[in-house]
């Protein structure tokens, strides 16, 4: 077998292989393409308020107990602050007691991670797909069916009422 056969090959093997391993966990789905929206630290501050600006742009942290959303259990959508992304469906939502309102789970092609070193230790931080605005972070310590828990800052939520 000559290196170019080899190389189709494998690439084709690797492609079923992954392919049938997404088909048989479930997870075969059309990818959502997210438009970016790309905004100068100016125009940023005049769509924002200034502790919105502190927490989606540079990565802030509210004080807990601070957000009303902390204690909203109505149906609806969280949504972006900065850019009205759908991020959290209100079903996701539980009371984890940190007083952050919190989710077990997301609209996964709306948040982005990376991760954060900031307190020393590894945690991971989630950001909006969309505008790239910081939300929070996400633990391994949340409730099933999931077992994680993305801590929001309220500040960087808005909610979104179903209609009636």
């Amino acid at each position: 077998m000559d290196r170019r056969t080899f190389m189709k090959f494998t690439a084709i093997s690797a492609g079923t292989m992954t392919f049938s391993n997404l088909l048989s966990a479930g997870k075969v789905f059309a990818a959502e393409t997210i438009e970016k929206i790309t905004k100068t630290a100016t125009q940023w501050k005049e769509k924002l308020t200034p502790e919105q600006y502190y927490i989606l742009r540079e990565e802030g942290t509210e004080r807990p107990f601070t957000s009303p959303l902390v204690d909203e259990h109505s149906n609806g959508t969280f949504i972006c602050a900065g850019c009205e992304l759908p991020l959290f469906p209100s079903k996701y939502k539980f009371d984890s007691g940190t007083g952050w309102p919190s989710f077990f789970d997301s609209i996964q092609e709306h948040i982005e991670t990376k991760k954060d070193y900031k307190l020393i230790s590894q945690r991971i931080e989630y950001h909006c797909a969309r505008c790239g605005g910081h939300q929070g972070h996400v633990f391994n310590d949340g409730p099933k069916p999931t077992g994680l828990r993305y801590c929001n800052n309220g500040v960087a939520l808005k909610f979104v009422p179903d209609k009636v």
